[in-house]
C-alpha cells in the first residue's frame, strides 16, 4: 500500500568552486511510497535534481499524511 510521508532533506551544497565553503539548507517535501526507507531515498533523488551541486544530502521522514 502507498502512503504519502512528509520528509525533509538537509542540503550542503558548495558555495565556491573549490568548495572550502559551504552553505546549508533544508527542503521539505510530499513523497508517495511503499515504506519510510523508500521515501527517504525517493526525496534524496529529488533533492540531488533540484540542488546539484549539493556535496551532502541527509532525508529525515518525520510524519505519515496519508
Amino acid at each position: 500500500m502507498v502512503h504519502t510521508y512528509e520528509v525533509w532533506v538537509d542540503i550542503k551544497e558548495c558555495a565556491e568552486q573549490l568548495c572550502t565553503t559551504f552553505n546549508h539548507g533544508t527542503t521539505r517535501y510530499e513523497i508517495d511510497a511503499e515504506s519510510m526507507q523508500r521515501a527517504g531515498g525517493i526525496a534524496c533523488d529529488q533533492a540531488r535534481s533540484d540542488y546539484p551541486r549539493g556535496a551532502e544530502y541527509d532525508a529525515r521522514v518525520t510524519r505519515l499524511l496519508r
